[in-house]
């Protein structure tokens, strides 16, 4: 097999993924920045212009993990980039490029299992109230703040509707999410009464040469949800409106579109809805994804098992009647034991 450049090899790589792998744009984009940055390290490190694909070695690698904990990045950082090479790796292994996939005996580093940001409920109906209903772009932010928190859409989840994806009349919205997956998630009536409100407006907004122009950019779908202009809202436009709203009715920071989706599952297991179900709606592969969300539900979790485990209430039960056993019946050894040292305190 003729030689290639690392570099080479890695935008045939890239390639694969978007082409076979159906990987979003983002992620094309995320692995293309971290490779960029590993091949970037990588030739310093080996004082060379041009990297072969043998020199995508373990020493390498480690080395290169090693500068990133030096910089003060994180170990969520690390294991992102680590695992755009494993990715690599394999496509070098299975290719012929390589013989041996050195990112096969790399350590993923534990990643900090941090709380994710997310409003109370309390919080989230003030949220909803928020944006000036009077005005058409008032109407829509309202219409996406409102499917945000009841389906818990992804931030290109909701800007990539079209309005074919969204059944008001059975209140269901069709979501193409992460590697081209389908999903149909329920949203609320408050919800759907929002989408209403807003459709009007939008075809208002929506003139002829704006469609054309959507035409040409994205293909024939017609948007959900739009500009002042007619166009596509973009991901940027709807983060920068959910960080003016949060700012205007709280003081809290970090509170993204997808801290809305943190909210969204939040609630749903504080009112006792079922893990699997919540993973079916997030449109999660893996249910420790989901996992992450019983971060500060325990006592909501054992309020669950008190009622559903057939033996929890009685264990509590008796709990409680230690005291005053039943005639005939006989009383804890703990008990037993400790009234005679009383007795021989109190005595004289």
């Amino acid at each position: 097999m003729a030689t290639s450049s690392a570099a080479a090899l890695a935008a045939a790589f890239l390639e694969y993924l978007r082409l076979n792998r159906n990987a979003s744009a983002h992620t094309v984009e995320a692995y293309d920045g971290d490779l960029s940055q590993f091949l970037a390290f990588a030739a310093a490190h080996h004082g060379k212009a041009t990297l072969e694909p043998d020199d995508v070695d373990l020493a390498t690698i480690r080395a290169f993990m090693a500068e990133l904990y030096r910089q003060g990045q994180s170990r969520a950082s690390v294991a992102r980039k680590l695992s755009a090479l494993r990715t690599f790796g394999r496509f070098l292994r299975r290719e012929g490029w390589i013989d041996v996939d050195p990112t096969a005996l790399t350590v993923t580093p534990r990643r900090d299992h941090k709380v994710p940001a997310h409003l109370s409920v309390d919080e989230m109906l003030r949220l909803l109230e928020v944006p000036d209903t009077s005005t058409p772009l008032g109407r829509r932010d309202r219409a996406i703040l409102e499917l945000f928190y009841a389906s818990g859409l992804r931030l290109s989840e909701l800007v990539g509707l079209d309005l074919e994806d969204v059944d008001l009349h059975a209140r269901i919205v069709r979501v193409a999410g992460k590697g081209g997956k389908e999903r149909l998630v329920p949203f609320n009536t408050s919800a759907r009464r929002a989408l209403r409100q807003w459709y009007g407006d939008r075809a208002a907004l929506r003139l002829p040469q704006s469609r054309a122009a959507s035409r040409r950019a994205r293909g024939t779908g017609e948007p959900v949800f739009v500009n002042a202009r007619g166009s596509r809202l973009t991901g940027r436009s709807v983060q920068r409106l959910v960080a003016r709203y949060v700012a205007s009715c709280s003081t809290r920071f970090g509170i993204s579109p997808h801290a809305l989706r943190h909210s969204f599952a939040t609630h749903l297991l504080q009112r006792g809805a079922d893990l699997r179900a919540i993973q079916e709606l997030l449109g999660h592969v893996q249910l420790s994804t989901t996992q992450r969300y019983t971060h500060d539900n325990a006592a909501q979790l054992l309020e669950v098992y008190r009622k559903a485990h057939p033996r929890a209430r009685r264990g509590a039960r008796e709990t409680r009647e230690m005291g005053s056993c039943p005639a005939g019946s006989r009383a804890p050894e703990s008990v037993v034991t400790s009234a005679p040292r009383a007795r021989q305190r109190r005595a004289p």
